[in-house]
């Protein structure tokens, strides 16, 4: 069934200022329906996370597999009591520091959490985002709200209302356009149920700044490495291919000198079989790449530019039909681990080592 999608502009920084907006939506979820929001991350895809049915529907808006968890977002650190069994102190101390913000915790779930939204398992993610937006919507809604990212499974994030209805359109009920997302990368993921707490997923929560509060962590295989078939994903973006646009994507590591070389190298013999070739690179190397197609993702000295602008730009390797596209590798320390987690995964783990 196709939906008319309603897109409706909220202040970011005063959604109050659009009540009837914000109780719109509300209402669509309380009736079962889908509406995308924004959040500090990227803009997510909510429906009711204690109804089954509405979980369903976001799998199937999303053509997304069904053993793929779902996220559930609250708006009040007292929402998260009724739907989980217990809160370990190691959990408690990242919640105390680091919620509201880009931080999704693993807790055993309460029956109150169906299969549907927590992928089948046991277990449920639980985020209290720091979005103005976010917070006014799910408040309104009264229920906690189940939301991967409003994309179509596989395709980069959104971290616009635009991207959202370039995916959504005729999926989904309603979109709150609430501007452009802060961090531009999916939450952290952690898994508060084993000891020590375990790395699911990076993101601009840092190992290291979870580290120096809580102490060892662990860092899950799935970061470095897709799952292998059979594997059951603990958390969104573990198993199935991410992020990625239409065009093969190539990371290319090695020293600077060397990756722009081959680059250069590669992009020149693309140009001459007829391929419409793509170089993502940084302030510190576009001019390297002179007479060919460059995307400026950020600059190396900022790492939290580049987060911000990788899935705007592997969006817009779409809008300029890319068939091949060259990315220069990223150190992996902090925020690099998130950006190269994701950038692996859009690659399908194609990478060059000079």
């Amino acid at each position: 069934m196709i939906l008319d999608t309603f897109i409706a502009k909220v202040d970011p920084e005063n959604p109050t200022l659009n009540k009837d907006i914000i109780a719109k939506a509300a209402d669509i979820i309380k009736n079962g329906g889908l509406v995308a929001f924004p959040t500090e991350t990227v803009y997510g895809l909510g429906g009711n996370a204690l109804d089954g049915e509405a979980a369903k529907k976001i799998y199937a808006a999303k053509g997304r597999p069904s053993d793929n968890p779902l996220i559930v977002h609250i708006s009040h650190i007292d929402e998260l009591y009724p739907l989980v069994e217990e809160v370990s102190p190691k959990a408690k101390a990242l919640m105390d520091a680091f919620w509201p913000g880009p931080l999704t915790l693993i807790f055993k779930k309460k029956p109150i959490i169906p299969s549907e939204t927590s992928g089948g398992l046991d277990t449920v993610a639980i985020r209290f985002p720091e979005n103005k937006v976010a917070k006014e919507f799910i408040s309104a809604c009264g229920v906690p709200i189940a939301a991967p990212s409003a994309n179509t499974s596989g395709k980069p994030s959104p971290t616009r209302a635009s991207h959202v209805a370039y995916d959504m359109t005729g999926r989904i009920d309603m979109i709150i356009d609430g501007g452009s997302c802060e961090f531009g990368l999916e939450s952290t993921i952690v898994d508060t149920t084993c000891e020590p707490p375990c790395l699911l997923r990076p993101g601009a929560v840092t190992l290291g700044m979870m580290k120096e509060l809580i102490g060892d962590m662990t860092v899950d295989k799935a970061v470095v490495s897709a799952l292998k078939e059979g594997e059951k994903p603990k958390a969104p973006g573990m198993k199935y291919t991410h992020y990625s646009p239409k065009a093969h994507i190539t990371i290319v590591k090695g020293s600077l000198d060397m990756v722009e070389k081959y680059i250069i190298e590669q992009a020149d013999k693309g140009k001459a079989e007829g391929c419409n070739v793509g170089i993502i690179a940084t302030v510190q190397t576009k001019d390297s790449y002179s007479g060919h197609n460059v995307l400026i993702i950020g600059d190396r000295d900022h790492p939290e530019t580049i987060a911000a602008n990788l899935f705007k730009m592997l969006r817009k390797c779409d809008y300029l039909g890319f068939e091949r596209v060259y990315v220069e590798y990223f150190d992996e320390d902090e925020l690099g681990m998130a950006i190269m987690n994701r950038l692996k995964k859009a690659a399908g783990y194609d990478i060059v080592v000079l």
